[in-house]
């Protein structure tokens, strides 16, 4: 029978480890659910930015009617990239991450991976050492992690493990936070309809024209002015009830 062995190195620096991966797992679960879509995100990128101290961290949302994975959040401010870069599933070290579901650890050189995807307006992308994990739910891949730094780093397998953990923990968040984001955007496009519809009556009675003409009307003033379509169409039906 193999004797247990008392081991002073479990009861210091790997035991502090464990002690802050088990706080911030237990963060995690306390601080992600019943956000939007937006601040689950921005959670996710402060957590993993805990973990790994990395230079650089992205996080990809999964668009799976496109089957396109979309940045939707950053540790570097890149406001004007956020939601215009995009993946299809199995393109790049990200695509290929959601398609295998299996994370991709590179500790230099990670721009000479055969998979590598190189985006001109993200200079991460020359940063040396890359390391990407799935978000998942239990039937699926919905999202990628990705950390990377600018000079070559190796990649524990506890750090690995421990994305990997937080890839899982947040995935139902994700889920939840994303079937609100889309109830919202239906909600804002039916009424934005309603508004519309209530507009080109105006201006049909008004104008004596037909609904084509109408809504040519609203699209040619709103280009014009540069303004949105429903700003338009307030301004027709303010000015209606003002007579």
């Amino acid at each position: 029978m193999q004797e247990w062995c008392y081991n002073p190195i479990m009861t210091t620096d790997t035991a502090k480890m464990l002690e802050k991966e088990l706080r911030l797992l237990y963060h995690v679960t306390e601080t992600v659910h019943s956000l939007e879509l937006s601040e689950v995100l921005q959670e996710i990128v402060t957590v993993v930015d805990e973990v790994s101290e990395a230079d650089s961290i992205f996080v990809y949302v999964l668009d799976s009617k496109k089957s396109e994975l979309i940045l939707r959040a950053s540790k570097n401010p890149h406001p004007n990239l956020l939601s215009k870069i995009t993946l299809k599933v199995g393109e790049g070290i990200t695509g290929w991450v959601a398609l295998e579901r299996k994370p991709v650890a590179i500790s230099t050189g990670a721009s000479k991976d055969s998979r590598f995807k190189y985006f001109r307006s993200l200079p991460e992308d020359s940063f040396e050492a890359f390391l990407s994990v799935p978000i998942m739910t239990k039937r699926e891949v919905i999202g990628v992690i990705n950390v990377q730094y600018k000079k070559s780093h190796i990649h524990s397998s506890m750090e690995i493990n421990m994305l990997t953990a937080i890839g899982k923990l947040v995935g139902a968040a994700m889920e939840n936070a994303q079937l609100v984001e889309e109830t919202m955007a239906l909600k804002e496009a039916l009424e934005l309809r309603k508004i519309v519809e209530k507009a080109k009556g105006i201006l049909m009675k008004r104008k004596n024209i037909d609904e084509d003409k109408a809504y040519h009307i609203m699209q040619k003033e709103s280009m014009d002015r540069r303004k949105s379509l429903k700003e338009i169409a307030d301004a027709i039906i303010l000015a209606e009830s003002l007579g």
